[in-house]
């Protein structure tokens, strides 16, 4: 009887972390640059949403919303 040589482990390498679409940085937790820039494009549309709540109805957002009488 002949045992088959196992053949060796074959040695992973890390893969490399991907990056955004649209810039080199790569997506971390905390204070990165990367989450910061998110954060503010998130602030940006939200901001933009409660301008155009205002100017279509003609009312403060806070009074839309229900939170002023």
């Amino acid at each position: 009887m002949t045992l088959a040589a196992m053949p060796e482990p074959m040695e992973t390498a890390t893969p490399t972390p991907a990056t955004s679409a649209t810039t080199n940085d790569v997506p971390a937790f905390g204070w990165s640059a990367y989450a910061e820039r998110v954060n503010g494009r998130f602030a940006m549309v939200g901001f933009a949403s409660v301008l155009l709540i205002e100017a279509l109805t003609g009312d403060t957002f806070l009074h839309w919303a229900g939170l002023v009488p």
